[in-house]
């Protein structure tokens, strides 16, 4: 019966040519590219936001700070500290988990696991991210945390350490709950930001469709956009009906990806249309221009210090996000002081690069600061190196 369900929803999914999972024609596209200001976005949807991902920069709120139910956009976090586990050794892709009977009782989206059965992590991830199963993210939190419950509290202190002030969560699934579960789009953009910097998500995330269990039970992605939209690398869609209809999407092209949360979507078209909105008024409109200088930056001469020079570097991300109408003919000037006076902290503003427009107006500038500290000389240390001044003279 397994078997005949996943089967009847892989060929439904192919031969139902929702809105939701076509490309947009020629005049869509034409429409949205002509989109230049965030007012004449149109969306639909109660909230959203629009994040670009190297710079952490928001081109486009609506009511992005309003406390929603995410549903199963949840696992975002819950795939976070799994790949977190994975990254910093405490947890292997090849290591085995024992489903419990409280992980085989989630019900909603699963994979149907039996009491006792046993999956890699690696094949439970990548059911979270394709499949949205609640019984693989309920395992893997009890082989992480020992309960579920454990491992909530991780994602609560996740949450605040990434600085979700408006977020709490009470299960791993995003399923309904009598506790408060509670998020906004501003919330679930900055953990979807924190996730995509784990390339190894991406190798799940991007997964059209596959089959566990030795080809014997096929899964496919539940976010759509995955196959349908062009650059699409993630993210995580979620459906109660409580939340409705969210989705967390991220796309990369040319180098630039793009976050786009839509929040209780009155329909599965309706959260996928406003999502593509966002993304591609974000890609016709944006991108992202190195803040580095166009060559190496000289030292700056530290007088009285233990040492004679400090290196300057940037002191924020080294791409800014720019308009593509100004990008083109930016130019950049490096503005540094000739000396500095010991003590420097480190950190310390030694000067700035400044991007200006074609028509010399400036448009940003990046500060330019100290790479590591440098002491003060002690007076006896002045003190012999005047004698040996003298002595060499």
């Amino acid at each position: 019966m397994k078997k005949l369900i996943s089967l009847i929803v892989i060929i439904a999914l192919l031969a139902v040519p929702a809105r939701a999972m076509e490309e947009f024609d020629e005049n869509e596209w034409s429409a949205v590219e002509a989109l230049t200001a965030v007012e004449d976005i149109p969306l639909k949807v109660p909230s959203a936001i629009l994040m670009e991902k190297e710079t952490g920069e928001i081109l486009y709120e609506l009511n992005s700070r309003e406390r929603l139910a995410p549903a199963s956009v949840t696992k975002v976090m819950t795939m976070l500290l799994i790949v977190e586990a994975i990254e910093s050794g405490k947890l292997n892709l090849d290591d085995i988990v024992t489903a419990t009977a409280e992980a085989t009782e989630k019900g909603g989206s699963q994979i149907y696991l039996k009491e006792g059965e046993q999956m890699t992590v690696d094949v439970l991830l990548k059911c979270i991210a394709v499949a949205s199963a609640n019984d693989a993210a309920a395992a893997l939190a009890e082989h992480i945390a020992g309960s579920e419950a454990a491992f909530v509290k991780m994602m609560n202190e996740r949450a605040a350490q990434l600085g979700m002030k408006d977020t709490v969560f009470s299960n791993c699934t995003g399923l309904p709950t009598e506790g408060e579960h509670l998020t906004t789009a501003y919330d679930v953009a900055i953990m979807s930001r924190e996730l995509i910097r784990h390339e190894l998500v991406k190798n799940y995330t991007k997964i059209w469709m596959d089959s566990i269990r030795g080809g014997e039970f096929g899964i496919s992605n539940t976010n759509k956009l995955v196959r349908f939209y062009q650059g699409a690398t993630g993210l995580k869609t979620g459906f109660t009906h409580e939340a409705g209809y969210c989705v967390a999407a991220t796309a990369e092209r040319d180098g630039v990806e793009f976050i786009a949360v839509v929040m209780h979507g009155e329909s599965s078209d309706a959260r996928f249309e406003s999502a593509k909105i966002l993304l591609n008024h974000a890609f016709a409109n944006y991108t992202l221009v190195s803040a580095l200088p166009d060559e190496v930056l000289p030292p700056v001469a530290v007088a009285l210090g233990e040492q004679g020079f400090v290196q300057p570097v940037p002191a924020q991300s080294p791409k800014m996000l720019m308009d593509k109408s100004e990008a083109a003919g930016v130019t950049k000037t490096v503005e540094l002081l000739g000396e500095v006076q010991a003590p420097v902290a480190q950190g310390q503003e030694l000067g700035r690069l400044v991007l200006s427009a074609a028509d010399g107006a400036e448009l940003s500038s990046v500060p330019l600061v100290a790479d590591c500290a440098v002491e003060k000389l002690s007076w006896w240390h002045i003190f012999a190196k005047y004698l040996g001044i003298i002595t060499m003279s």
